[in-house]
């Protein structure tokens, strides 16, 4: 018996409709496993002063960072941003970590870009590694490795790395280890690392400054806030898909240039470009506070740091990424407090609580404050400047956020 031509065509075209679904089932994306802002070397060094050896032999340039989600694919970002000429790197590798300048043996593997195993980048421009297969635990260490032939003005880098990393003579990419290289606790070039992760996978982004960079927590061991809320992300099934980008550069302001660019300024590089981008968590404010204490007369207002907050949070939802406001922490006893200045700080937390701009927000300041002096850090959390967090303060502040606030969607712009 034949089948009517109508039903025929009916059953072909739910075929045919299935096949879209399937394919979506199994979509991936890159996400951005760990990151870091890029800013002007602070010491107007040049990239010969990171040859060890001369322009003759050049220098490898070995960094570890620790990634949150995990995966089998990895692609690796580096950054020309501050050149004036190209940055020339000659070869690179990434590798497991075993310990210190050492890689776990036989993890390394060559990145190519566009299949070639040297880049040229121009000044001003990132580059974006070939895909490499690589098997990448969550919350584990990477070692990326990276060779510069020779000079290439100034340097891209992010300065308060607080991880160890390691520079030595010469074409070293794929040692095994590097014996009495050099260290710093600087992330030159590198700029970030993607993995491919499913189609329901996503970044929360950290925006802000020293607190948010780790300033005073101890280093290579991973203690920023930022590090303890993708450790509590990763514990529980239902968030473990989401990754932690820190995007803090320490000294900076969201209002004026100093340490890094403004935050207004560098929001499209360090939030919308970043891969995977689905929340952000923006802590800043309290630099621009604290210019009052040499600028009596800055003319700095609540309102000027609201207003800001609030350009960041319509191009963000502009963007289908969900902003949380995280209250500024207690400065009294800070070198740079004034009473100003703390008046600014209360009325922007006020805000960030009650104004309803934000899709919710994270009381860091009631997370760390003493109750008996509201205006200042625990002592237990405080290391003794009286404005950064020590490793116990930076895990309350990372417990202090609801692991809820990662099911809300943006509100429309």
């Amino acid at each position: 018996m034949s089948i009517p031509r109508r039903i025929l065509i009916v059953a072909l075209t739910a075929v045919v409709s299935v096949q879209p679904l399937l394919a979506k089932s199994d979509a991936r994306q890159w996400v951005g496993t760990w990151a870091s802002a890029p800013r002007l070397d602070a010491h107007a060094r040049n990239a010969e002063d990171l040859l060890a050896s001369g322009t003759q032999s050049g220098v490898t340039l070995r960094e570890v960072v620790h990634v949150s989600i995990g995966g089998e694919m990895v692609r690796v970002r580096f950054s020309n941003l501050y050149g004036t000429g190209p940055l020339l790197i000659g070869a690179a590798e990434i590798a497991q970590t075993q310990k210190g300048a050492a890689i776990v043996p036989g993890s390394a593997k060559p990145l190519t870009f566009h299949g070639q195993p040297s880049v040229s980048i121009p000044n001003g421009a990132l580059v974006v590694s070939d895909p490499v297969p690589f098997k990448l635990a969550p919350l584990s260490d990477l070692t990326v490795s990276f060779y510069l032939p020779s000079p290439a003005g100034p340097v891209t880098e992010h300065e308060l790395g607080e991880a160890t990393s390691y520079h030595a003579p010469g074409n070293a990419v794929s040692s095994a280890d590097l014996e009495a290289a050099a260290t710093e606790t600087i992330w030159y070039y590198l700029n970030g690392v993607d993995t491919l992760a499913a189609a329901d996978a996503g970044a929360v982004i950290t925006l802000g400054d020293s607190i948010t960079d780790g300033a005073k927590s101890t280093i290579d061991t991973n203690q920023r806030w930022p590090d303890e809320l993708a450790r509590r992300l990763q514990a529980d099934s239902k968030y473990r898909r989401l990754s932690v980008l820190n995007e803090g550069i320490s000294g900076n302001k969201i209002l004026l240039d100093g340490a890094g660019p403004n935050a207004l300024a560098r929001f499209d590089r360090d939030v919308l470009a970043q891969s995977g981008a689905k929340y952000l968590l923006i802590l800043e404010g309290i630099n621009d506070i604290g210019r009052l204490h040499g600028t009596p007369d800055a003319g700095l207002t609540a309102a000027d740091l609201i207003g800001a907050l609030d350009q960041m949070i319509l191009r963000a939802h502009t963007h289908g990424i969900a902003v949380i406001g995280c209250t500024l922490t207690p400065y009294h006893g800070a070198g740079y407090y004034t009473e100003n200045g703390e008046a600014i700080r209360k009325a922007v937390n006020d805000w960030i609580r009650t104004g309803g701009a934000f899709d919710g927000f994270v009381d860091f300041d009631a997370a760390v404050r003493d109750p008996n002096h509201p205006d200042t850090f625990l002592p237990s959390d405080d290391p003794g400047d009286h404005l950064h967090p020590n490793d116990g303060g930076y895990k309350v502040m990372g417990d202090a956020i609801d692991l809820k606030l990662f099911t809300l969607r943006p509100k429309q712009p």
